[in-house]
């Protein structure tokens, strides 16, 4: 592989900027360097950010892809190629694809089980080197269901599991405490009458009354098999973080008040919110604010959730609030691959994976030049 040199940049390290050069070689960072001189050979950066590739750990992406309409499931193959594409397009090097396991069978067919499937194709398109950056999966196990068991003993180590969130959506609590909020998102997006809504959510407390305890046991267990980090999704109060806690969880998803979150910092959880909720300045479900929680420095991670250009914008945001914009850049690089156990990448320093970006600043956001995933040239 010829190597890359990206000079006059403003290189973004773990804890500093400055000008200079980066290159890239045998799919490693192999020097760093200050400095404006710009090689022959060189790409001239003209003072746009270097930065580390993007780490995403929770996207809803890929199941819009496949299912861009109620009832309209789309060839996967093109979807996850799409979707692949689009994630490289905005700087996100790695990826954990957020599949949902556990469903619930219904005549409407709207809340079916998928995630075996479109995790072998997807694996398959891997193994055929038709994706552009890393994937890995991330299975959320929706303990509000009837068939979660045997849909996670269908994973294994094999393939590629590294995160089992602990999703439980039963109404009236967590996300949707608010049941005019749930009644507004579930409408919406299944096109549900009124009794329709009723018959929802009498429902699925029943399920989760019929299975939640056993459910919580089987994806803890599962996730252990799979060398999987666990991870807790909609933590509300202190009662909550001592069950993730308990389990052994290591990141919390998308806490819906400053007070779980605080308690997750207590426990040494990793507290990640959305980046939408950043950029759009609130939670669409009326949880707490992502800002809240960054001028409470209580927030570690951020994921671009259902937005993947979120990402890149929401670790600008975070820099220029905080006034560091290597911190700001930690929280969707460094501190996501720590929380996963990945310290060969998420980070500029001799010797690491070379996910690299080069991005333009664009009044607050951010446009990306290129993407390198172990070296290779993809946007």
């Amino acid at each position: 592989m010829t190597p890359t040199i990206l000079a006059n940049a403003q290189l973004v390290l773990p804890d500093e900027t400055f000008r200079g050069s980066l290159k890239i070689e045998d799919g490693r960072i192999a020097d760093i360097a200050p400095g404006t001189s710009v090689p022959a050979d060189a790409v001239d950066c003209a003072g746009d950010l270097v930065m580390p590739g993007l780490i995403e750990l929770h996207t809803d992406n890929l199941e819009r892809h496949i299912r861009p309409r109620p009832k309209v499931d789309w060839p996967h193959a093109a979807a996850i190629i799409a979707h692949d594409g689009e994630l490289a397009s905005v700087g996100i090097t790695t990826v954990f694809d957020a599949m949902r396991v556990g469903s619930v069978p219904r005549a409407s067919n709207d809340y079916p089980e998928y995630a075996r499937q479109l995790a072998s194709e997807l694996l398959q398109l891997r193994a055929e080197g038709a994706l552009r950056i890393s994937h890995y999966l991330h299975l959320r196990a929706e303990i509000c269901s009837a068939t979660l068991v045997p849909e996670m003993a269908s994973f294994g180590p094999e393939d590629r599991v590294r995160i089992v969130s602990l999703m439980d959506h039963t109404p009236g609590q967590r996300q949707f405490r608010d049941m005019e909020k749930l009644k507004q998102y579930v409408q919406g997006k299944y096109e549900m009458t009124d009794a329709g809504f009723e018959d929802h959510v009498s429902e699925m407390r029943a399920l989760r009354d019929r299975h939640g305890e056993q459910h919580e046991r089987a994806a803890v267990a599962e996730a252990r098999r799979y060398g999987a980090v666990l991870a807790s999704h909609d933590d509300t109060d202190a009662a909550h973080v001592e069950t993730s806690a308990g389990y052994g969880v290591r990141l919390a998803e998308f806490p819906t008040t400053r007070q779980a979150a605080e308690a997750c910092r207590a426990q040494g959880i990793s507290v990640m919110m959305g980046a939408p909720n950043l950029v759009r300045g609130g939670s669409h479900s009326g949880n707490v604010a992502a800002l809240d929680l960054a001028q409470a420095d209580v927030l570690d991670i951020v994921s671009s959730d259902y937005v993947p250009s979120a990402l890149l914008s929401a670790a600008l945001m975070l820099g220029d609030l905080w006034g560091d914009l290597p911190r700001g850049v930690r929280t969707v690089t460094r501190a996501p691959a720590d929380a996963v156990d990945m310290p060969d990448r998420g980070r500029l320093q001799i010797g690491a994976r070379a996910d690299v970006i080069r991005v333009h600043r664009v009044a607050g956001a951010g446009a990306v030049r290129g993407a390198w995933v172990a070296g290779r040239r993809v946007a």
